[in-house]
């Protein structure tokens, strides 16, 4: 009774006849039941009949992976179906659906499995904007699910076989277990593409792809055809450019060719391991590590190396200038045509000019009424590659012609002529040490020219001096031909030191010495001598002695040194070959060799880490520079401390190339014979077998060890027993006690972080197998922390040196290292 008075009064529903009652909660419950089947979904899959809108997501198996809607951008309402890592704080994107048709309305819009058995993407209008395109009319694809590995698949109801799944259309990223490669049924290539910029995933114009050539490499490829970097063929175990894929055990790296398909995959060795590899919207491709300890993306490695190597980089007219914090900058008389992008580091779009050009008006040829447009020059440019050749006398020619052309941009006059019509591509400014630089004049409306205002002043003040001088010439000359006559000899010196190489007369190089008078060292090859040029410039002369070994030598030297040019590089200034005579004229390094600074306990000259890091880093480029720069590979094939010498700011120099070898680019590897010093030498040497430019990395390892610990690899002693010290040091490595490496003399004033990657990339360098050790130019960025570096293993070799402590043979090395510590200051020269 007391349940029917409150039915009644406080809720008037059940005062209803009971026909109605149950109709209501008939109504009801099919209401609700309706309801949850649309907004509930299963944990990781999307079934037929089911729809996923709004915030709703499927979440993988372990929570690794999630899919939903997201929008890459807080500036607009573009959003895009997309995968991402769910245990990463920072929503990092992996795979999107829809990356060149947004939607704006994701309550309205609905993924779901249509009738057809795809996958589909229907906007707030139950339009179609995306689809699988999976499978025919009659597919009986039911469920897609989405897997730990990130894979999206579609399922049939009937066999549970895959019918479409997304690691057949990866977007900028591939993901472990994923795949790249060719399908020879369908003629489809699988290849990933960039963003076009950080906030919209549409298809940009770089990518990674098998090659098009149908060679077992991959390639980056600028517009689908451009291909601007390579991996290398497969070798059997990795692709040949990009041994790091074999050095890094975390990867298992697999190339399959049978009769379906060609492509590669890699997986990982443990799978808590987070990774990746993309290609930027930059044009760079990199593979990714998560370091959760820092919470953020490390580059295991990245190519090509240098951002001005990918093609049109900063978008047409624009300037890649590696120096500038932005990486790319417009030209005198530019600007961004799109400055929103530029502002996103997204350079595509290119620079425009600020003024028109005034071409083809009959006052601006004839030089009358307006100004004409004019030349803006340009110094130590890399040269655009698409050139036309013209056929002139002289550079006035050459910029008449440019200037009669409407369509020319620029010009270059160095021993032919070269202009370019239409937008310059690929433009970058080089500096002190680069190759290739050239001087280029850019075609600028008058108003844009620096001056112009007072180009009437200058003229008039020019003609004033030119008038007022030329009396004050005339008597000049009269005394000038006495005095130039006397000094002629000299004079053609001095007007030759700022070119590429000096050919000197014997004569001047005996009164530069002062008759070599002032000994600076000597070695196996001769003698070096101190002297000075005759502005005052001091040199170094290698005076070389023995007939065979001093004239391959000196060929080595002139051959090596005469077409480079390096910040850290010794310098050739020139040489003189007369008759017998075979010198080599170097700049002076004022603080001799590194093995005289840092060996010599008398020393007056203690390097502090910051100094021998700076020396560490500057070797490492010089190297770089020789292995990847160069027109050819050259190998040094003699690194050593005595082979580097420190100038007046203890920069480093990479001296000495008489022994160096230059190897072609289509070469990997050389045979010749052994050369070097003991201590230094890599296996490969030692086996007779083939060479690369990774017997310069080992030498660079063990000279690093020395440079930390400040005393010689042969030998390190405690309490009366005789280590071999690089087995000692890889043991210390590898146990995490690198500090106890460093030179005792710095009190462990040092940066520690520095001292662990030094140490572990010694440790790297000096592996016995030549695909373990780095590259120089890794070791360039590993120094500099933009790669990080694993904890190395103990080199083979080493282990057995530390079975057998006292061998005979490490007292042979030994009392030859210790009668190289002894070599003169200026070894290097030797």
């Amino acid at each position: 009774m007391l349940y029917s008075q409150m039915d009644s009064k406080s809720n008037p529903c059940f005062a209803l006849p009971p026909f109605y009652r149950s109709f209501l909660l008939l109504f009801f419950f099919f209401f609700f039941f309706s309801l949850k089947t649309h907004l509930s979904l299963p944990t990781d899959s999307l079934s037929l009949g089911q729809s996923l809108s709004g915030n709703q997501t499927l979440i993988s198996k372990e929570g690794n992976f999630e899919l939903g809607f997201f929008s890459p951008s807080t500036s607009n309402n573009n959003f895009y179906i997309g995968i991402w890592y769910k245990k990463i704080p920072t929503q990092t994107i992996v795979w999107v659906a829809n990356r060149d048709a947004p939607i704006f309305d994701t309550s309205s819009a609905e993924l779901k499995i249509s009738d057809q058995g795809n996958l589909v993407l229907l906007n707030g209008s139950k339009s179609p904007i995306w689809s699988s395109s999976s499978s025919p009319s009659n597919s009986n694809a039911t469920t897609a699910v989405l897997l730990d590995s990130s894979n999206l698949i579609l399922t049939d109801s009937v066999n549970s076989s895959i019918i479409w799944q997304s690691f057949d259309h990866p977007g900028d990223t591939w993901m472990p277990g994923g795949w790249l490669g060719f399908n020879k049924i369908t003629g489809e290539y699988q290849s990933i593409t960039c963003w076009e910029n950080p906030e919209n995933p549409a298809r940009g114009p770089f990518s990674e792809s098998l090659d098009p050539d149908g060679s077992d490499q991959y390639v980056l490829l600028y517009n689908g055809s451009q291909v601007y970097w390579s991996g290398g063929l497969w070798n059997g175990q990795y692709f040949s450019s990009v041994p790091e894929t074999a050095r890094h055990t975390m990867f298992n790296f697999t190339f399959i060719d049978d009769r379906e398909r060609k492509y590669a995959t890699y997986t990982m060795t443990d799978s808590s391991v987070i990774t990746r590899f993309v290609v930027e919207s930059s044009g760079l491709g990199q593979q990714l590590l998560w370091l959760s300890n820092r919470q953020e993306w490390q580059p295991v490695f990245t190519q090509p190396l240098s951002h001005c190597d990918v093609p049109s980089f900063c978008g047409p007219f624009g300037l890649c200038d590696l120096e500038s914090p932005s990486l790319c900058r417009c030209p005198q008389g530019f600007e961004p045509v799109l400055n929103e992008e530029w502002e996103l580091n997204d350079w595509n779009s290119g620079c425009k000019r600020k003024t028109q050009l005034k071409c083809g008006t009959k006052s601006n040829l004839n030089g009358g009424g307006e100004e004409r447009d004019g030349f803006f020059m340009m110094i130590n440019m890399r040269l655009p590659s698409n050139g036309e050749k013209l056929k002139v006398r002289n550079a006035e020619e050459c910029e008449m012609a440019c200037l009669n052309n409407c369509s020319c941009s620029a010009y270059s006059f160095d021993t032919s002529c070269l202009i370019w019509t239409a937008n310059l591509q690929n433009l970058q400014q080089l500096y002190s040490g680069d190759q290739g630089g050239g001087m280029l004049y850019l075609r600028l409306a008058a108003a844009d020219l620096p001056s112009t205002n007072n180009s009437h002043k200058v003229k008039t003040v020019v003609t004033v001096s030119l008038v007022g001088g030329l009396l004050g010439i005339i008597v000049i000359v009269l005394f000038g031909l006495i005095w130039l006559r006397r000094r002629w000899r000299k004079s053609q010196i001095v007007s030759k030191v700022e070119g590429s190489l000096i050919p000197f007369s014997y004569g001047d190089l005996r009164h530069a010495t002062k008759n070599f008078s002032e000994k600076l060292g000597g070695g196996g090859f001769g003698s070096v001598f101190k002297g000075a040029l005759p502005d005052s410039t001091q040199v170094a002369v290698k005076k070389l002695e023995g007939s065979r070994q001093g004239e391959k030598q000196f060929q080595a030297e002139v051959l090596t040194l005469g077409a480079i040019q390096h910040i850290n590089l010794l310098r050739l200034r020139g040489f003189c070959c007369e008759r017998s005579q075979r010198l080599l004229v170097y700049e002076f390094m004022p603080n001799g060799s590194l093995d005289s600074v840092l060996f010599k306990k008398d020393s007056a000259i203690m390097l502090s880490w910051n100094m021998r890091h700076r020396i560490v880093l500057g070797i490492a480029r010089g190297l770089a520079y020789l292995h990847e720069k160069c027109r050819e590979c050259i190998i040094h094939c003699d690194i050593k401390p005595d082979n580097i010498l420190l100038d007046a700011d203890f920069k480093a120099k990479v001296a000495d190339f008489g022994m160096a070898k230059l190897i072609g680019r289509d070469f990997s590897r050389v045979l010749t014979t052994m050369r070097g010093t003991i201590g230094y030498l890599a296996p490969e040497w030692i086996s007779g077998l083939p060479i690369s430019p990774k017997v310069d990395v080992y030498s660079f390892g063990m000279m690093l060890f020395e440079i930390i610990s400040g005393q010689r690899n042969s030998t390190y002693f405690e309490e009366g027993s005789k280590f071999y010290y690089p087995s000692w040091a890889a043991q210390k490595v590898i146990e995490g006690d690198e500090k106890c490496l460093l030179d005792s003399r710095l009190g462990g004033e040092a940066d520690l972080e520095e001292v662990k990657r030094a140490s572990r990339v010694a440790c790297w360098c000096i592996q016995d197998a030549e695909m373990d050790r780095p590259t120089m130019g890794q070791v360039v960025q590993i120094l500099e922390g933009a790669l990080e570096v694993n904890v190395p293993r103990i080199p083979r070799s080493l282990q057995h040196l530390m079975e057998d402590q006292i061998s005979h043979m490490y007292d042979d090395v030994s009392s030859v290292a210790e009668q190289g510590a002894s070599e003169s200051s200026q070894g290097a020269y030797k």
